[in-house]
């Protein structure tokens, strides 16, 4: 069992009861010397109680103290929504977000240097066994559904694409050459493709790694045999009110054909949310605190209502929240 200052405190406070009650048989020098002593005894406690009893004690709460955070850069935009909203509602919070490739970000947290990541995974067997070699508690949850898009400049007269073709153009095989960019080496997505599509195929000489999300668009929209793959919150249109999908228009986003229904879909929610589009994938937050820390505050923040309509308002499928999907029929025939 494990004391707390408070109790070492009221303990030694009880024992210098029980010698002060024993004065009444002792002579009258004896007993000023023995009060006098317990006095300082007394006042040492609550000196080094008050001084360093809380030195191990945690410095964050729930909703206050400070926290750095490693998320997958991926989901900049949309992250960066999320802690506007939290650290408005809590002011005596102060989170830092570190945006970096998600190979970092699980190097941060198994090597301890931060509680809490978001990334496009969970921890795998090896890691699980790592964590507990380290004694790390991960917790994992699975926040939102987000897409893979595939884009390409807007003078590509074709923007339909099987995985078959999407394979052979990685591995530079297909037709019609094309220079593919990626954001960085060690990203998610270059790790989704080389998953769910490469299937143990390695790579062209035709594919590149840039500097960001934001790099691989800019590069595509000047380049007519440039062909990009970047996380969904980078295409999603700002200027949608009424939150359609609408994608931007300095690029073209390409429809993947679902070998099931074969139909040729581009990410929009609804299909994300089903699955239909053929490269989804969902982002998690792995934690690792053992007290209801900031860690777990913002963590929260983010699995529950406020945060799940952040989610749902940046074009990810939020998967924390009830959401119920019907199907529509447009009517052309009364304009």
């Amino acid at each position: 069992m494990t004391l707390l200052p408070e109790d070492l405190l009221l303990i030694r406070c009880e024992f210098l009861q029980f010698n002060l009650s024993l004065l009444g048989s002792l002579p009258k020098i004896a007993t000023m010397r023995i009060a006098f002593i317990s006095s300082l005894c007394l006042a040492a406690s609550l000196f080094f109680a008050a001084c360093g009893g809380d030195k191990d004690a945690p410095k964050d709460t729930l909703n206050s103290g400070k926290l750095t955070i490693s998320a997958d850069e991926t989901y900049k935009p949309i992250i960066e929504a999320e802690k506007h909203v939290f650290d408005s509602s809590n002011p005596d919070a102060h989170v830092t977000i570190e945006y970096k490739s998600e190979a970092e970000c699980f190097k941060d947290y198994l090597s301890g240097k931060v509680r809490l990541i978001l990334v496009t995974r969970d921890l795998s067997d090896s890691e699980k066994q790592y964590c507990g070699s380290k004694n790390i508690v991960p917790e994992a949850m699975a926040l939102a559904r987000d897409a893979v898009a595939v884009i390409m400049n807007n003078s590509n007269p074709d923007s339909l694409l099987s995985l078959d073709m999407l394979r052979g153009i990685l591995t530079g095989q297909y037709k019609t050459p094309f220079n593919v960019v990626f954001d960085n080496g060690g990203s998610s997505t270059l790790r989704f493709i080389q998953d769910s599509i490469m299937k143990g195929k390695a790579l062209g000489t035709n594919v590149f790694a840039t500097h960001g999300n934001d790099s691989v668009v800019n590069y595509v929209s000047k380049n007519p045999k440039g062909l990009g793959l970047v996380g969904l919150s980078y295409i999603s249109s700002d200027d949608d009110p009424n939150n359609t999908g609408a994608f931007i228009s300095k690029v073209k986003v390409a429809h993947l054909l679902n070998d099931s229904t074969r139909e040729f879909l581009q990410p929009y929610q609804a299909y994300v949310a089903l699955r239909s589009y053929p490269l989804s994938r969902n982002l998690y937050y792995i934690k690792n605190e053992t007290y209801y820390g900031l860690g777990t505050g913002f963590a929260n923040f983010l699995a529950k209502d406020r945060g799940q309509l952040i989610f749902l308002h940046g074009h990810l499928f939020p998967l924390r929240k009830s959401t119920i999907l019907r199907e529509a029929s447009l009517d052309r025939s009364n304009p």
